[in-house]
């Protein structure tokens, strides 16, 4: 089922590093480590969500869009929403939090000199700031690794749809 425009998701209680990486690629996507089955219907509902999960009981609820997915590997799963969901067309990586999903916004290094480490002061000048749960986000390691498995995550998933 195509999309124009990326959907937006929740994930259920067994799909958080999932959730992680549908943020990295800069979609949509909330998940809450402890909801209710009828909770998570609802905000589906009311803000135009599609619930993934990986509980059978909830997928076939007929009351909100839902997706189950079958496998439990992170990747796996990630490459089944890329194919259906078409997401290749729109990532918009790094652009949310991968804690609380807000947007990201880009701050000037001399706001928060203060708070960073001192390697990272010295190396890196660009730097982007969640102002939800006021972390703060730069392309070191940790960026460069979740970048490297999303691209063989998007190679793969080119490979399967040819």
């Amino acid at each position: 089922m195509p999309y124009s425009l990326s959907p937006k998701f929740i994930a259920d209680c067994h799909l958080g590093k999932l959730a992680k990486y549908l943020r990295i690629m800069g979609i949509d996507t909330l998940f809450f480590p402890h909801i209710e089955d009828d909770k998570l219907i609802i905000i589906a509902n009311d803000e135009n969500r599609i619930i993934i999960t990986r509980d059978r009981e909830l997928s076939k609820r007929k009351n909100a869009p839902t997706l189950f997915l079958e496998p439990t590997d992170t990747k796996a799963q990630l490459k089944i929403l890329i194919d259906y969901y078409e997401l290749k067309e729109h990532p918009a990586p790094f652009s949310r939090c991968i804690v609380c999903n807000t947007q990201l916004q880009v701050i000037e290094k001399e706001k928060i000199i203060n708070r960073l480490p001192e390697k990272v002061k010295k190396y890196f000048d660009y730097f982007e700031y969640c102002p939800t749960c006021d972390r703060i986000y730069w392309q070191g390691d940790h960026y460069r690794h979740m970048m490297e498995f999303l691209e063989e995550v998007l190679k793969e998933s080119d490979k399967s749809t040819c």
